[in-house]
Order: C-alpha cells, then structure tokens, then sequence
C-alpha cells in the first residue's frame, strides 16, 4: 500500500515575533497552512486547519476517496474558522492558506488553497504541482507582468484564495501521478519566496527526509528569513498500513488549543 513516509521542520524566521505557519505529517496525510490577519488570528486559522488535517488522517481510508476527504476536511476548516470569527469579532479577518496531500493506499490527492506550494521531486526532476492564488500570478496569467516581475511586486503577497480572510475557499482539488520513490514538498511561502527551485531541488537530492526540511529551512534563514518558514517532506513507499500516527507542527503544536477561549 501506498505511505507517506517523511519530516517537517518550521521556523519563526528572523523578522516576525512569533509563527503563523502550521502543518501536520503522518502516513496517510500530510499538509501545510501560513496564517494570515495579524496579532494571534494568523496562528489560529491555520492551527484550525492543521487540526482539521489531524482528524482527516484519523478517518479510514475507505470511508470517501482521498480526494473527496480532503475537501470536506478543507469545508469543515473554513466553518470552525467562521464560527471562531463570529464569537470573537477582534478575529474578523483571520485566514489560511490550506496545501494538503492525502491517500488511501492507492492514489494520492491533492488539495490546495493560497499560495503554499507543492512539489514532486522524481528521480532529479522538479515539478510544481500547484498554481499561486495570488493576484500576481493572475496577471501573470494573463499576460500583464512577468513572472520575474511578480516575484519583486510589492502586491505578490495578496492571496486571492484562502481559507477564511475573506477569499475564495474552493480548493483546487486533484489526483498527483505518483510512483514509489517520489518524493513531495509542502511548504509555506516563507521558502519558495527566497530560495529558487533550482536550489530546492538540489536539497530535496538528499536522502534523510528531516536533513532535507533542515536544510530548506536553513536555506531560507541563510537568504533573509523574512518570514515564517515551514517545511514538509515526504518520500511515496510501498509498505503495509500502519495504525494511525502523525505530528502537527509550528502554531498548531504550540498552540494547546485552536480555539481562542
């Protein structure tokens, strides 16, 4: 049966006072959430989202195909998220970026909202796996700026889908095309805003999954740490079920609960 074998690491930075970023990895699961609206709200909303992700992985596989899981795990986030606003008015604003992978054994899905990424690394070769929900990359679309461009805008920050913060919250949802021995990235913008594919790539060479979210999280520290920086990566492996097992990391670790009160 197809697992997800793998580590996390996630850091504050060298700028922000504390981590808005959360995440979970385990073996039927993995995500990555940034936070955004400020003061506690960001950590809230993603730790909302990484709980979600932790109960999801508890789910039996059979129950609903991955796919369908993940977007009713990404629902189920953005109602906590809106009843937690709705009796704390000073949340009013709080949002996620949501970026998940999920499988039952079989095939693995994908799940994605903000401007987190996911990346499949196969043999040496590199692959994005999702689009920026962000206004730049709109007009990168279509046409009006670079992509060089869009990564010196003042405005590259401005997430148009999201959970919660008053965008969108459809997720694009898909099957990834995996084999065993591939190995996948989640990561919050806090790495792929300072370090290139090109680099991540040649991190994402090395063989210990933990060294690998290391030394991402380094490589993003070493080029400003403007932000917060959350890595997750994981290896395919064909190897029996295991019971459930998993690790939330970043403000969903360090928050005792994700609901304020």
């Amino acid at each position: 049966m197809l697992q997800l074998r793998g580590a996390a690491a996630s850091h504050v930075g060298l700028v922000r006072s504390h981590n808005e970023d959360s995440g979970f990895v385990g073996p039927l699961l993995a995500m990555v959430a940034d936070g955004m609206g400020g003061a506690a709200a960001g950590e809230v909303a993603s730790s909302i989202a990484a709980h979600s992700a932790d109960e999801l992985s508890r789910t039996r596989s059979g129950s609903l195909p991955p796919r369908e899981l993940l977007a009713y795990a990404v629902a189920q986030a953005a109602e906590q998220i809106r009843v937690v606003v709705e009796n704390d008015h000073a949340l009013a604003g709080m949002g996620t970026t949501f970026t998940a992978v999920r499988t039952d054994g079989h095939r693995v899905a994908l799940a994605h909202l903000g401007d987190s990424r996911a990346y499949l690394l196969r043999e040496e070769a590199l692959s994005l796996l999702t689009d920026d929900h962000t206004l730049v990359q709109a007009l990168v679309d279509a046409g009006r700026i670079t992509p060089a461009q869009a990564r010196r805008s003042d405005h590259r920050h401005i997430v148009m889908r999201s959970l919660g913060g008053g965008g969108h919250s459809r997720p694009d949802l898909a099957y990834v095309d995996v084999v065993v021995g591939d190995r996948l990235l989640l990561c919050s913008d806090g790495l792929s805003d300072l370090v290139d594919d090109r680099d991540i790539a040649l991190v994402l060479a090395v063989p210990d999954p933990q060294n690998v979210a290391d030394l991402l999280v380094d490589a993003a520290l070493d080029a400003g740490g403007t932000d917060n920086v959350t890595c997750v990566v994981v290896d395919v492996v064909d190897e029996p079920a295991v019971p459930h097992s998993g690790s939330l990391l970043g403000a969903a670790r360090d928050l005792r609960t994700p609901f304020p009160g």
